[in-house]
């Protein structure tokens, strides 16, 4: 009793009173049984301090004993949520001690903490409380972090320009050999024109001295351009979409010729016989479509303008179209045969008239055709 009112005496006349008898009561921890019970389920100790680690590692280790999902014969429900409550209480308490120290920390002059309290963490990074330096070594952080990224976008944007420069100098070296590609065939045409003219293969020329009309239908067109093209065209040479716009003609026509000869040879009511022979004759129509119709893709694709463009071949339509061609014709042919009957009707008729009764070598053979 009487060292404590020593204590007592001692720290109230001292300019740090309070503090030192804060540490002075608070010499052993004060916990409460609960407390004291989660150290226990823990297994570890009431007085000593204790890291989070440490705390972690005995819960896990606690928690594979007794978790209910874990297999073990030692799984009880109960008792991990015992010590899962421990656990929390433990940290709970833990980071209130924390608060405390830290608070202390800050209510002590410059000079009293200790010197190597500074070096412990945070690369030597800022000063004063441990909290005040963590805050310090956060900003520090971001403000490398920011550093780092700058630096990564300008080696990026480095890189990116390197490429870039390496696809220029590509084209360069390309457009470069293509120049004396075309240099130097443009000397080996003057060469064999040269000795052309030499030989004197240009003196016999026709409609040499003669003016030069080649212009007459485009007098607007470049005559180099206008050169070539005669040039393509007298050795045979057509555009790809030339060629591609008469196959599908051709192939549209050949479909077309098919159906209708098709639909002429069958009655104009078709019985179960024809009408078979006729869908037979429609089913293989429209698979040569099908093929027709990516033959107009691949024209509509490569065509120089848009009103040149072809719309697909539709079976439906083909088919109508057949039919009217079939009725028409044979609405021609009937014509045909009548006009023939009454051509033959008439000419017997005027043969009556003339009384003309022996029947002569041309009547004779009229008749036997009819």
């Amino acid at each position: 009793m009487t060292v404590i009112c020593r204590l007592l005496v001692s720290c109230s006349s001292s300019s740090h009173g309070p503090l030192l008898l804060r540490r002075a009561l608070s010499g052993r921890p004060q916990i409460s049984g609960s407390l004291r019970e989660s150290y226990r389920l823990l297994q570890l100790p009431e007085g000593e301090p204790v890291s989070a680690v440490r705390v972690k590692e005995s819960y896990l280790r606690l928690a594979k004993l007794y978790h209910p999902d874990s297999g073990a014969p030692t799984a009880d429900a109960v008792l991990f949520a015992r010590v899962e409550e421990a656990y929390r209480s433990v940290l709970a308490h833990r980071s209130e001690a924390g608060k405390d120290t830290d608070k202390e920390d800050e209510d002590k002059p410059p000079g009293a903490a200790p010197q190597h309290r500074h070096y412990l963490s945070y690369e030597g990074v800022g000063s004063g409380t441990p909290s005040q330096r963590e805050r310090q070594y956060r900003q520090f952080r971001v403000d490398r972090a920011s550093e780092r990224v700058l630096d990564y976008r300008q080696r990026e944007h480095e890189r990116a320009a390197a490429a870039e420069g390496a696809l220029v100098e590509r084209d360069l070296r390309q457009r470069s050999r293509k120049i004396q590609i075309t240099q130097a065939v443009e000397r080996l045409v003057e060469d064999l024109i040269q000795e052309s003219m030499a030989r004197g293969d240009f003196r016999n020329l026709s409609g040499a001295g003669k003016p030069l009309n080649k212009f007459e239908h485009n007098p607007y067109a470049d005559p180099m351009t206008h050169n070539l093209n005669r040039i393509l065209i007298d050795n045979g040479y057509q555009p790809p979409w030339v060629v591609t716009q008469r196959d599908i003609r051709q192939a549209a026509a050949h479909i077309r010729s098919t159906l209708l000869e098709g639909r002429a040879q069958l009655a104009e009511a078709m019985d179960p016989t024809e009408r078979s022979r006729w869908g037979e004759l429609c089913a293989g129509a429209e698979e040569e479509l099908a093929k027709l119709n990516k033959m107009v893709d691949n024209y509509n694709l490569i065509v120089p303008t848009l009103q040149m463009q072809m719309v697909h071949f539709s079976l439906p339509r083909e088919v109508k179209r057949a039919e009217m061609a079939a009725r028409q014709r044979g609405l021609e042919q009937r014509r045909e045969r009548e006009r023939r009957k009454e051509e033959r009707r008439r000419a017997n008729a005027t043969n009556t008239k003339s009384g003309n009764t022996k029947p002569g070598l041309m009547s004779w053979m009229q008749s036997w055709l009819r």
